[in-house]
């Protein structure tokens, strides 16, 4: 089926391509860790000398406290959704840091509390229990950390991958939006209590600078950001129609769409404010390139949400954020492009397969031809353009077409000189990686991102 949205889209020139942006991962990743350091020579400094088994443990306790502290603003701020990272890095790079900053804040957690509560015991010549008691109950601002705490240990466990297969995404979602609580709740008592902090106006300022940015960085691309966007351009549902079972396009209007900067490649974060979806906020890419007054998403039915999609009844008010993401043209890097999909992750990849400039092939992985969407779509930009669309669908007893090293060499002879862009279920993603890798294609012309987040 073909739609204004599409007939109006196809002749749009393919613009020059750009100069790869480079992305600020490694500055990035180098301040957070002279962060660290930063933050263990505080506790160096403060630490003359260390006697006995109650100060060893005290004192461990300290570092780990210290570094627990600077991790949780790390954490939050990971959380922020910072344009320049969530385009130029990655969301689902940033999703990773994310998850392993919350790692780490956990176990220093654990840490700090089981050392210091142990060291206090030994120097005092007290239970632990009694000690535990008294700490909470008695010692400044330390009820409401030990709330924080218990909050940030239980998101840590909704959090591992054995409770996330067995809760719903919704309830996830707003358990790990309590971090924002429990960091605050545990703020206040690393002023009143941390030995390297109290007295020490230089180290109190950075640890203010600290957090207060974190709660800046939140508070403008979290909560002001998307209410500009969403009072500026006023989305609304245009029309919802079916691509193939299970699987539909979503037009949405809005007002100077334009000024959003959205790429092809790139995604939002959707809700669409409807009985039983206004709680839910879903990233689905853009499946056609965006237009000043239209935006189009197509979505596969693969939960209770996605498939409520297709009910949707033009009017609809949405709430969108973004755009996010960086698998778009500013990666190229060579003057061919080979673009691998699986299912619905050819949403993205029929976006860049309009646009991306140079020669371009499309290879496009699904189950049976009936699940191959948007086909119509892909066989006209590629006779508009000059360009290959390519099939790969199970045979009729099942069996599975292989993406390997040879088999990739085949289709596309020279290979090693293409940009290739994937998007696909993560085991197909990781097979089609190493088999990239072994063809000769190197690393940094792989270019990947995951929507699992």
């Amino acid at each position: 089926m073909t739609t204004v949205y599409e007939r109006a889209a196809l002749p749009r020139p393919i613009p020059g391509r750009r100069r790869p942006r480079h992305s600020p991962a490694g500055p990035l990743l180098a301040l957070l860790w002279a962060g660290a350091a930063a933050v263990v020579a505080l506790w160096w400094y403060d630490t003359r000398s260390v006697v006995g088994l109650a100060g060893w443990l005290t004192d461990a306790g300290r570092i780990t406290g210290l570094l627990c502290g600077y991790s949780c603003a790390v954490l939050v701020a990971l959380m922020a959704r910072v344009p320049l990272l969530e385009r130029r890095t990655g969301s689902d790079r940033v999703a990773r840091w994310h998850a392993m900053a919350g790692r780490y804040t956990v176990c220093l957690l654990v840490a700090h509390v089981t050392l210091i509560l142990f060291g206090y015991a030994a120097q005092d010549g007290a239970g632990i229990v009694h000690e535990t008691l008294s700490v909470v109950f008695d010692y400044p601002d330390m009820l409401k950390a030990t709330i924080g705490t218990i909050v940030l240990v239980a998101i840590g466990i909704t959090s591992a991958r054995a409770a996330r297969r067995r809760i719903s995404h919704e309830f996830w979602y707003y358990v790990h939006l309590l971090t924002y609580v429990a960091v605050f709740l545990a703020f206040f008592h690393q002023l009143a209590l941390g030995s390297d902090l109290v007295g020490n106006s230089a180290a109190q300022a950075a640890w203010y600078v600290l957090y207060l940015g974190t709660a800046a960085l939140i508070g403008w691309f979290r909560l002001l950001a998307p209410v500009r966007l969403n009072r500026r351009h006023k989305l609304r549902v245009e029309s919802v129609y079916r691509e193939a079972p299970g699987v539909c396009s979503i037009v949405v209007r809005g007002e100077r769409l334009d000024e959003l900067d959205a790429r092809p490649g790139q995604f939002f974060r959707w809700r669409f404010l409807a009985d039983g979806m206004r709680w839910t906020s879903t990233p689905y890419s853009l499946s056609a390139p965006p237009r000043p007054d239209l935006m189009r998403i197509t979505v596969k039915a693969l939960g209770d949400h996605s498939a409520a999609v297709e009910l949707l009844r033009p009017g609809t008010r949405v709430w969108a954020e973004g755009p996010y993401g960086s698998l778009t043209a500013d990666r190229s890097t060579a003057s061919k492009a080979l673009l691998i999909a699986g299912g619905v992750g050819i949403t993205p990849l029929r976006a860049l397969f309009e646009t991306l400039p140079g020669q371009v092939t499309l290879l496009y992985r699904a189950r049976t031809a009936e699940d191959l969407a948007l086909g119509g779509e892909l066989e006209a930009i590629a006779r508009w353009r000059g360009a290959r669309v390519l099939y790969a669908v199970n045979g009729a007893d099942g069996t599975r077409p292989r993406f390997t090293a040879e088999s990739l060499r085949e289709t596309v002879p020279d290979l090693a000189e293409h940009d290739v862009y994937l998007c696909g279920p993560p085991a197909m993603a990781q097979d089609l990686y190493a088999a990239l890798s072994a063809a000769g294609v190197p690393d940094r012309r792989i270019h990947h991102e995951s929507f699992e987040l």
